[in-house]
């Protein structure tokens, strides 16, 4: 019997054989990466092809992708080459940015942790005047995901309200309003903010709400400041318990009192993130 053991460790010259990476089974591999972050399975990939085959795995992936990720897929991703892809490739397509609902939405997820993140036009928000040229305009940027904001010259009335329809994977949700004090544009290949505008936010802070189609409510006030710089303005939270439920999330920001005017705000977009993400727009 010591003989026998002997012959499989030992090689002709009795030198004891070293096990290597590439001897691990590449099931047991796959096993141990699916207890990892996706960035450090990646790199774990680069070592040998041992791990790179095992990498592959889908049952690794469909682990970090959200529950409903089908749901996610539908409406991120329409091309027909969807149905052939692995989940590697799909949670890699889900991490960058795919528009929906022509082009006013984007969705994607966080690569570390696989949350969920979704961007809302100011393009689909219902703000009061906005036809109005004497008090709102459009204007077209590269400040913005999407190209456009809209932006205030002055109103007595301000009232910014949007909603969206979505099956959120169960967790904690912020909802931010990505919000500008001046007008930035570029002037000789440097930015530069007008700022002639900005008046009448020191005097009453925003109202941000957000309600739920299930009940949840949440108010929260701030003066806005730091002109010349996107700020994401927290509006509230909220809780998703089944992923199978489609939940409407409603959202506003408002300055209504009328015993003074303000002026110089640049409204991008609502931005939703799962509560664990890094809240990076």
């Amino acid at each position: 019997m010591g003989a026998s053991f002997s012959s499989c460790v030992c090689d002709g010259d009795a030198t004891p054989l070293r096990p290597r990476l590439g001897d691990i089974p590449e099931s047991c591999v796959a096993l141990v990466l699916m207890y990892l972050d996706p960035p450090d399975i990646c790199q774990l990939a680069r070592l040998n092809r041992a791990f790179r085959d095992a990498s592959l795995a889908d049952f690794i992936w469909e682990s970090k992708l959200p529950l409903n990720y089908k749901f996610i897929v539908e409406k991120a991703l329409k091309d027909a080459s969807v149905e052939q892809l692995g989940m590697r490739e799909i949670y890699a397509r889900l991490c960058k940015p795919n528009s929906f609902d022509n082009g006013t939405k984007e969705i994607w997820l966080d690569k570390r942790t696989g949350g969920l993140r979704l961007a809302i036009s100011s393009q689909t928000l219902r703000i009061t005047g906005i036809d109005d040229r004497r008090y709102w305009s459009r204007i077209s940027t590269e400040e913005s995901r999407f190209h456009t904001v809209a932006y205030l010259q002055q109103t007595w009335w301000l009232e910014v309200e949007g909603d969206v329809d979505f099956q959120f994977p169960p967790g904690t949700y912020s909802v931010f309003f990505r919000l500008q004090l001046g007008r930035s544009s570029k002037r000789l290949g440097r930015r530069v903010c007008k700022t002639d505008d900005i008046h009448g936010w020191d005097i009453k802070p925003v109202k941000f709400q957000l309600t739920t189609s299930d009940g949840q409510h949440a108010v929260a006030k701030s003066y806005l400041d730091n002109s010349g710089h996107w700020v994401l303005y927290h509006a509230g939270n909220f809780v998703s318990k089944n992923h199978n439920v489609l939940m409407k999330i409603k959202f506003s920001l408002t300055q209504i009192d009328c015993t003074h005017t303000k002026g110089g705000l640049c409204v991008d977009s609502v931005f939703i993130c799962s509560s664990d993400v890094k809240k990076e727009v």
